[in-house]
Parts: C-alpha cells; structure tokens; sequence
C-alpha cells in the first residue's frame, strides 16, 4: 500500500514546523542558537553577551577559527576530478587501439577527437555502440570540470564545508534553471536557441528539513523540505508564471517569522522587508511497481505557488556533508560547539594577564579628597594642585600597589592554547610554525598530524562524488540532443550529446583526487628543472608540464617549439644524406686509375644510365672493384 504523501500547504508547514521542533532540541541550546553562537565565536565576537566591564580591554586569542581554517584548507587543497563510466560497457586499452594507414597504432578515440575537432562528427556516429558511450562517458568527465568551472564550484564547496564547521553540515542543492542561455540552437540555421541548465546553491542546514531525521543516507528520506524568505512580490511573480489563480496570488501575504532561518540577533530581516516563507518539498512518488519517481511541490501559508512537477530524475538534488557524524541522526556536530568553553578560558585568562599587567605600568590612584579637589585623571604629566603641608603631601595622594602577579600563570594560558591546538589536530608542525631545520622530519610529522583527517576527507570526497551523480542524472534526462563542451590540451570543442540514448544507463562516477596544492609551484619547478638537466625528459615534456599561469602564452611556446624541433630534425637528415653522398663520391675517387690508365673511370661511369650508376653505388666495394677491373680500368 502506498503511504499518501501530504500536499496541502498547510500540512507541509506542520511537517515544517515539526522538523523545527527537533533540531531546536538538539544539544544543551538547540540547532539554531548553537548555529549562531559558533558562528559568533568563529568570526571573533567571543565576548557578545558576556557580562564584564567595557572599561577592561577583552582579548581574544582565536584558536576556534585557527583550527577551523587548516582543516578547511587541508579539505579542499587538492583539486579533484569526476570520471564517469557505464556499468555493464567494456572498456579497455587493446579495444580501443587500432592501426592507421602508416602501420602506427593508436587509440581511435584519439582519432575521434581530433575530428571532433575540426566540427566533423561523422566518425562518432559511425561508431560502435558501446564505443560511442565509452567516448560519451570520457567526454562526460571532461564537462564536469566545465560545469564546475561555470557554476563556481569551488566556492561553493568552500561555503558548504565552511557552514559544516560553523552548524556541522553543509548542503548543496542542484537544480534545473530553465533562464539559462547556453549559446548552443536546434537548428542549423540559429533560430530555435537551446535552454536551461543545471545551477547550484548552498543551502543552511537550519533551512533544511529531512522527513526521517534518524536518517543519515540522504536518498532514503521519504521527503526533503526546504525553507526560503523571499520577497512576496517575487512569490506573486512565480505563481502568476506556473499559472496559479488571481485569487491565490493576492492571499501571498508578508510574515515575520524569520528566527529560525539561519538569521542571528544582529542580522534580522528590517521591518518593512515584505518577506514571506516559501516551502520546497521534495518527495518520492511510488508506482505499483515499486518504482518511484522525485516529484516537488512549492507552497506558501496561503497557497500553492506551484502544482507539483516531476523533476525528471531519480535522486534528490541534495548533497550533504556532516562535520561530525551523530548516530541515528541526518544532521551533523560542529566541532566549535565543544571548543567554546576552552575559547572561553583562554580569553578571560589572557584579559586577566594583559589587565594585570596593565595595572603594574599604570597603578590605581588613591587621593585625598580633602586635600585636592581638582579631578585626578592619572594621565602622564598632569599638574595637580596640592595647598596643604609638605610633610603630608604623601597621605594626600600615593599609587595602589597590585598584588604580584604569578609568572605561572602566562605558562598555563600558552599551555591550554597548546594543547587546545593538539588535541584538535592543529600542532606546530601542522600548522607550520616549526623551523624548516629537517624538512624530512618536519614532513613525517605533518603527515601523522593530518592522518586523521583522511576520515573527512573520505566524507568530502563523498560529498563531491554525490554531486557528479546528481549533475550525470540532470544531464542525461533534460538534456536532450544537444553538444557538449570539451576542453582539454587541443583547445574547446564539441561532441554531440542525446541524452535519451544514455538515461537507461547505470552511471558510475569515481572520484580522483590530485596532487595537493601545498606542493607548491616552485618545488614543482625544480623537480622539472632536475629532470631536464639529467635528460630524463625532453623540452617539450618540461614545457608541457610546468604550472599553469608561470609562462605567458604557454600553449603558443609549445607550439613554436614543437615546429622548430621539427625543422631542426628535417636539417639534420638532410646534412646526414649530403655527408653520406659525399663519402660515396670520395670513395669514388679514390678508385680512379692514374691519367696514363688505359680506360677512366669516369668513362666507365658516363657510359651508364643513371639508374645503372645508382645500382653500381649500392654494390660492395669488392663487387665494384671486379666491374671496373672487367671494364678495362686499372689501378
């Protein structure tokens, strides 16, 4: 029996404000609070709400946003690709090796490309079938870098893994936008211009609902509900766009409950912004069958603002990324939630040390109010006015002495820092901050320090692989028949996609991850610096392999030097072939007979025809001896 999904918009917002309810129970403030407390503590207003004088100065000595950013960096410091294959479609290097008119083999996708190329695709359509999708899945891991580059990914990644730090999870959602231009037509002749594309947007978790919330795995929720504030001139837009009655667009009226959409006490929506909530709910519509299909629905209090619609593909569009991991749970843990209290320490004993320091350099005035009635402001050089005796001047006004101030406790504040920053995972060697004396040995313990982050890692890389998957389904079942974008090494092209011959398909995706971007340009640089000196690689390898952006005009200097090694091979053969036929002509010479010889050798040599010479130069020298001999030449 299939479970009836609730479409009405009211019972959406009580599944709403349902899912509200349990995240604002979890942990000691709930989800939204501790969310706008750790960003508080991220940023460094550490002392919001505290009740301490103003006067005093409040240090802050950030080691929550220290941690947070290595962690980040160490995440997202290696670029990382998406390759696509179809399952149950062969691939391998023998298959695909074929052997051109010259007896040279190669890869026939190669060949493909290169008329690809030149705009000709001929050669793809007439290949095989299970070719044609081999090269479709090479061609579909290439766009990804193109989408990626398109939608920003990076920074986006970059904010998701930033608000799985600050609330403990990110979220990113991946949708259909049908205002896209792409540039590409239908037609040959530019008439009917293609539409619509993928686009991405991070989401807040505190705007995220999942329907099962003891469920970690994102595509076995039984529905997604995501929560936005716009304008209601832009809802009443919307709706009036999906063809919703006059009636339901005028009852789109503005609301103020916006304390649980990731807003904090400083950054509240102004009172005439003219906001109202708008809920996304995404779910799984079941067939007899047992196979389902994701369905979304968009409403406001008043009404729907759009009918449901299918989204034409088989996950949801969200990729989610938990910080810490809470069984039974689909949302995350930050780790600044449980470095508060140390943040804490560390700030008020700091303040402590640097005020009674203060107080050591700058006493505290004592005055005798009988004896100086001008105010006392303790500045430097102040004149005061002092009418009593001199012998009593000192019971009139003297400095306060502060207690001593224990040396010790300067070594516990770094000591908790220390150690703060240890058991985070963020240690000098880490961080960076130990002397380069033994990089083998500064290396080693930089990896035992990172080794533990390979577990988030793997959750990052996860995360990535669910947004390739996500990206593949959009692609092959709205895409249609329309060309792709391809840019490698031989510049941009475009290969010929229908998307209608692939959405049958099980695609896989893996993830490869690169070498990480702390090795940094230079090192790279020498490294090919030394090969090329050893002549373990050639110009060309060196040129090819050096990082992007250190010479102008790169693939222009590959070029030239490609042509002049090239010219310089074409001059060296020809200076080989003329040494060699001037050794032949020597070695002629020296043959020759002396002048009062009966017969020349020249002669001889005039008397054949010049293929009959050139079989004679190609005989051995014992063999042209014999000839000459038998033609009466002598010597």
């Amino acid at each position: 029996m299939k479970e009836k999904i609730k479409l009405d918009p009211s019972e959406i917002f009580k599944e709403h404000n349902a899912a509200i309810s349990f995240k604002s129970g979890m942990t000691d403030k709930g989800l939204f609070e501790q969310a706008r407390k750790n960003e508080r503590f991220y940023i460094g207003d550490q002392w919001y709400g505290a009740k301490v004088s103003r006067d005093r100065p409040l240090v802050r000595h950030n080691v929550i946003k220290r941690i947070g950013e290595y962690k980040m960096a160490m995440l997202s410091s290696s670029p990382v690709t998406a390759n696509y294959s179809a399952e149950g479609i062969p691939n391998t290097a023998q298959m695909r090796n074929v052997v051109d008119e010259n007896g040279l083999t190669g890869d026939k996708f190669d060949q493909i490309k290169q008329q690809l190329q030149t705009g000709d695709a001929t050669g793809f359509a007439q290949m095989d079938e299970n070719d044609q999708i081999n090269l479709m899945m090479d061609a579909l891991s290439n766009y990804y870098n193109v989408t990626a580059e398109r939608l920003r990914f990076n920074a986006k990644c970059e904010q998701a893994l930033r608000n799985a730090y600050i609330t403990g999870t990110g979220v990113l959602y991946t949708y259909w936008d049908d205002q896209v231009k792409t540039g590409l037509y239908a037609d040959d002749g530019k008439n009917v211009p293609i539409t619509g594309d993928i686009d991405c947007e991070v989401l807040n978790i505190e705007n995220v609902d999942f329907g099962d919330p003891n469920e970690d795995d994102v595509q076995r929720q039984p529905f997604i509900i995501l929560a936005q504030r716009k304008s209601v001139g832009e809802v009443k837009r919307e709706a009036k766009q999906n063809g919703i009655s006059t009636a339901d667009i005028e009852s789109i009226k503005p609301d103020s409950e916006y304390n649980n959409y990731g807003y904090g006490a400083d950054t509240a929506e102004p009172a005439d912004s003219k906001k109202c909530t708008v809920l996304t709910k995404l779910y799984k519509e079941y067939k007899d069958d047992g196979s389902y299909k994701i369905m979304g629905i968009k409403v406001v209090k008043s009404c729907v603002i759009r009918k449901p619609w299918d989204l034409a593909i088989k996950l949801y569009p969200i990729a989610k990324f938990c910080w810490e991991r809470r069984q039974a749970c689909a949302y995350g843990e930050s780790e600044i939630t449980y470095l508060i209290p140390n943040q804490i320490s560390i700030n008020r004993m700091l303040t402590a040390s640097v005020w009674a320091v203060m107080m050591l350099g700058m006493p505290n005035l004592l005055v005798n109010a009988d004896a100086i009635d001008q105010p006392i402001t303790n500045t430097p050089g102040q004149i005061i006015k002092y009418t009593g005796a001199a012998q009593d001047f000192g019971n009139a006004i003297q400095y306060v002495t502060p207690p001593n101030f224990s040396a010790q406790f300067d070594n516990n504040v770094q000591s908790l820092i220390q150690n703060t920053l240890s058991m985070a995972g963020a240690n000098d060697a880490a961080l960076g901050d130990l002397r380069a004396d033994n990089m083998s040995a500064i290396i080693a313990v930089r990896e035992a320090a990172t080794m533990p982050l390979q577990v988030f890692r793997n959750r990052y890389y996860q995360f990535i692989e669910d947004t390739a998957r996500i990206w593949a389904q959009f692609w092959v079942n709205l895409y249609g028949q329309r060309a792709i974008q391809v840019k490698d090494k031989a510049g941009t092209y475009y290969v010929p996609f229908d998307g209608e011959r692939y959405k049958n398909l099980m695609i896989s995706v893996r993830i490869d991850v690169g070498a990480s971007t702390l090795w940094s340009e230079s090192q790279s640089i020498q490294t090919l610096d030394s090969l090329l000196k050893s002549q373990v690689i050639d110009v060309l390898d060196y040129l090819e392999r050096l990082p992007n952006g250190v010479i102008p005009d790169l693939t222009g200097l590959i070029k030239n030097t490609k042509r002049k090694i090239e010219q310089a091979e074409q001059l060296a053969q020809q200076q080989m072939q003329q040494t060699q036929q001037a050794q032949d002509m020597a070695g002629m010479e020296e043959m020759q007979p002396a002048p009062d010889s009966g017969v020349q050798l020249k002669e001889v040599l005039d008397a054949l025809s010049p293929e009959e010479q050139e079989m004679f130069l190609q005989l051995p020298e014992e063999q042209q001896l014999a000839f000459l001999q038998n033609a009466g030449v002598q010597g």
